[in-house]
C-alpha cells in the first residue's frame, strides 16, 4: 500500500523548468506553475497550474493517475482557459493533478481521503485556483475539499473549494447528468444539421474510454440510430462492424474487468496492451474520450474515419490536426468547443451558489436544474460550431483547420472577460 507523507508543500516553478523550450504566441507561460511535494523527502505528489485569470479564477479538474507529468496537467490548464473563454464562462483556466494509481485508491477509500486531505490543504493557499474532478477524481473528493475550505474560510457558501459536488450539497452531477455527454452529443447534432452529406443515423462510431463521458455519449448517440461499432477501457478493447450492445456495455463498464467482460458477438478483441489499435479501425465518427495524445504522428496514417469529436481533453495537437484535415479529409472538432458540457454545469453550479436570484431561476425550470443546463450547454456547442463552420466556409486559404479558428475564437473572448452567457 501507498505510503503517505506527513504533509504536503507547495513549490513554485519557473516555466523554464517544463519542457516547452520556447513558447509560440498560443503558449503564452502560465501565472502559476506549482509542484505539489513531500517536504520530508522532496518527493513530487502533484501540480497545480493557473494559466490564466483574465476572466476570472482558474477553473479546472483534478487529475489522479500514475505517470502524471507537469507538462500534462500544463497542457490541460491552457485547455481550461481555452475552453471557459470559448464558452463565454467568467473563468479561467487552471488544472491539478495528483501523482498515484486511482485503482489502488479505489480500492483502499480510506487511503484516498486522506491524501485528498493533504492536498486540500495544499491547495488552500492557491486563491485563483477552483477545483472540479477529473480522471480519478469524483464529486466525493470534491466536496471534502469544499468542507476543508469552509472550515478554513467561516462560511459554506464560497467558490473557492470546488464545483461539481454532491447533489443533495448544493451541486450539479456533472457525471449523472451527462453533461460532457450531451456537449459532444450536442456539436455531433449541430454539424448534422449545418452540413447536409452527414447524418447520424446509421454512422458507425468508436469511443476510446468507455467512462463517464464515453458510455454515456456511446448511449445518447445510439437513442437516435448511430451503431457504437467499437470501444475501450483499461481493460481492453472490442470491435464489431454490426454494433455493440450498449446497455449491456453501460451495465458491466463498473465491474471488475469491465468492458472485457462482454457477452455479445465481437470481430475483434483487443487486450490492454493493444487498446490503441481500436483507434485504427474503419468508422464514421472517431471520439477519443481517455488521455491527452491518442492521435499523434504515430498513427496518423492509419486513422480511417471521417470526423473526430474529441471527448477528451488534448487528445490530439495541432500539427496532427492540420495533417489528418489537409491530407486525409478527416475533421477534428476541438475540445476546448465540444468537451465544455461538464465545465459548464460546474460554471452554472458556482453562480448558484454565490447568488440566489440565479439559483432560484435556474430551479424554476424544472428537473433541479437539469434543463436550464443542458439547454446552456446545447445552445453554446451548437453557437460555437455553427461560428466555426461559417468562418472556415467563408475562408480563401483552403488549408485552415478547424482548430486555428477555433484558437482565434477563444482568444477574441478571452480579450472580452464581461461578454457572459451564464
Amino acid at each position: 500500500m501507498t505510503q503517505l507523507p506527513n504533509k504536503l508543500t507547495l513549490e513554485a516553478c519557473d516555466a523554464r523548468d517544463d519542457t516547452v523550450r520556447f513558447p509560440t504566441s498560443d503558449e503564452s507561460p502560465p501565472e502559476q506553475l506549482i509542484r505539489v511535494v513531500d517536504p520530508a523527502t522532496g518527493y513530487s505528489w502533484g501540480f497545480v497550474v493557473v494559466d490564466n485569470t483574465r476572466r476570472g479564477p482558474g477553473l479546472g479538474g483534478i487529475r489522479m493517475a500514475p505517470d502524471l507529468t507537469l507538462w500534462e496537467v500544463r497542457r490541460l490548464a491552457r485547455a481550461m482557459t481555452l475552453k471557459n473563454s470559448a464558452a463565454n464562462l467568467p473563468f479561467g483556466g487552471g488544472k491539478a493533478g495528483i501523482v498515484c494509481d486511482p485503482e489502488e485508491m479505489a480500492r483502499n477509500p480510506g487511503l484516498k481521503r486522506d491524501l485528498i486531505g493533504l492536498f486540500a490543504e495544499a491547495l488552500f493557499s492557491v486563491e485563483q485556483y477552483i477545483p472540479a474532478p477529473d480522471m480519478g477524481t469524483n464529486e466525493t473528493d470534491i466536496q471534502q475539499i469544499y468542507e476543508y475550505f469552509s472550515e478554513r474560510l467561516g462560511t459554506g457558501q464560497h467558490m473557492r473549494g470546488g464545483a461539481a459536488r454532491p447533489p443533495e450539497n448544493g451541486g450539479i452531477p456533472i457525471d449523472e447528468w451527462g453533461l460532457t455527454a450531451h456537449g459532444l452529443f450536442a456539436a455531433v447534432h449541430s454539424v448534422e444539421e449545418l452540413e447536409s452529406d452527414f447524418k447520424v443515423k446509421d454512422t458507425r462510431v468508436i469511443i476510446q474510454g468507455f467512462g463517464n463521458v464515453g458510455s454515456e455519449t456511446a448511449s445518447k448517440l445510439s437513442e437516435v440510430g448511430a451503431l457504437i461499432t467499437g470501444v475501450s477501457d483499461i481493460h481492453g478493447a472490442l470491435w464489431h462492424p454490426a454494433g455493440l450492445n450498449v446497455a449491456e456495455l453501460n451495465a458491466i463498464r463498473r465491474e471488475p474487468g469491465g468492458i472485457f467482460h462482454y457477452s455479445g458477438k465481437v470481430e475483434k478483441r483487443f487486450g490492454p496492451d493493444q487498446i490503441d489499435w481500436l483507434l485504427e479501425a474503419p468508422c464514421d465518427i472517431l471520439i477519443p474520450a481517455a488521455r491527452t495524445d491518442a492521435l499523434t504522428s504515430r498513427n496518423a496514417d492509419r486513422i480511417q474515419c471521417r470526423k473526430i469529436f474529441q471527448g477528451a481533453n488534448a487528445p490530439s495537437n495541432k500539427m496532427t490536426e492540420y495533417y489528418l484535415h489537409n491530407r486525409r479529409s478527416i475533421v477534428s472538432y476541438s475540445d476546448f468547443i465540444v468537451n465544455v458540457g461538464g465545465v459548464i454545469g460546474c460554471a452554472v453550479e458556482l453562480k448558484m451558489t454565490m447568488d440566489p436570484s440565479y439559483r432560484d431561476r435556474v430551479l424554476a425550470q424544472g428537473e433541479n436544474g437539469k434543463t436550464y443546463t443542458d439547454q446552456l450547454i446545447y445552445n453554446t456547442v451548437f453557437n460555437n460550431v455553427r461560428t466555426l463552420i461559417e468562418r472556415l466556409n467563408g475562408q480563401s486559404n483552403g488549408d485552415v483547420i478547424f482548430r486555428e479558428e477555433a484558437l482565434k475564437l477563444a482568444l477574441e473572448r478571452l480579450d472580452r472577460p464581461e461578454e457572459i452567457w451564464l
